[in-house]
Protein backbone atom coordinates (compact mmCIF):
# COMPACT_ATOMS: atom_id res chain seq x y z
CA UNK A 1 0.00 0.00 0.00
CA UNK A 2 1.18 3.48 -0.93
CA UNK A 3 0.81 5.96 1.96
CA UNK A 4 -0.03 9.69 0.14
CA UNK A 5 -0.40 11.47 2.97
CA UNK A 6 3.04 10.21 4.76
CA UNK A 7 4.87 11.19 1.19
CA UNK A 8 4.10 8.21 -0.40
CA UNK A 9 5.24 5.80 1.90
CA UNK A 10 5.12 2.13 1.10
CA UNK A 11 3.71 -0.11 3.70
CA UNK A 12 2.27 -3.47 4.47
CA UNK A 13 -1.81 -3.27 5.47
CA UNK A 14 -1.73 -4.52 9.01
CA UNK A 15 -5.99 -3.96 9.86
CA UNK A 16 -7.81 -1.67 10.45
CA UNK A 17 -8.54 0.36 13.87
CA UNK A 18 -11.46 2.49 13.75
CA UNK A 19 -11.26 4.82 11.19
CA UNK A 20 -7.71 4.51 10.09
CA UNK A 21 -5.68 1.59 8.56
CA UNK A 22 -2.27 0.71 10.38
CA UNK A 23 0.51 0.30 7.78
CA UNK A 24 3.97 -1.44 8.50
CA UNK A 25 6.87 -0.52 6.46
CA UNK A 26 8.35 -2.97 4.08
CA UNK A 27 10.40 -5.80 5.93
CA UNK A 28 9.66 -4.69 9.88
CA UNK A 29 9.36 -1.81 11.90
CA UNK A 30 6.83 0.13 13.91
CA UNK A 31 3.64 1.14 12.32
CA UNK A 32 1.85 3.95 11.48
CA UNK A 33 -1.75 5.03 10.99
CA UNK A 34 -3.15 5.68 7.87
CA UNK A 35 -6.40 7.65 6.75
CA UNK A 36 -8.27 4.83 3.89
CA UNK A 37 -8.71 7.58 1.47
CA UNK A 38 -4.97 8.39 1.17
CA UNK A 39 -4.21 4.87 0.50
CA UNK A 40 -3.77 2.90 -2.53
CA UNK A 41 -2.33 -0.28 -3.61
CA UNK A 42 1.24 -0.45 -4.09
CA UNK A 43 2.25 -0.90 -7.91
CA UNK A 44 5.16 -3.89 -8.41
CA UNK A 45 7.95 -1.15 -9.34
CA UNK A 46 6.49 0.67 -6.01
CA UNK A 47 6.97 -3.02 -4.34
CA UNK A 48 10.01 -3.51 -5.56
CA UNK A 49 11.76 -0.18 -5.07
CA UNK A 50 11.04 -0.70 -1.07
CA UNK A 51 12.10 -4.31 -0.97
CA UNK A 52 15.07 -3.30 -2.66
CA UNK A 53 15.82 -0.09 -0.09
CA UNK A 54 15.08 -2.52 2.74
CA UNK A 55 17.30 -4.82 1.37
CA UNK A 56 19.79 -2.09 1.18
CA UNK A 57 19.90 -0.69 4.29
CA UNK A 58 19.47 -4.10 6.18
CA UNK A 59 23.26 -5.49 4.15
CA UNK A 60 24.76 -1.61 5.60
CA UNK A 61 23.53 -2.90 8.90
CA UNK A 62 21.28 0.00 9.08
CA UNK A 63 18.25 -2.62 9.87
CA UNK A 64 17.80 -6.10 11.69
Amino acid sequence: MVDSSHNNRVGEFRGASGPYWSLRPIGGGPEWEACPEYVRPATRDERLSARTAYENARSRGEVT
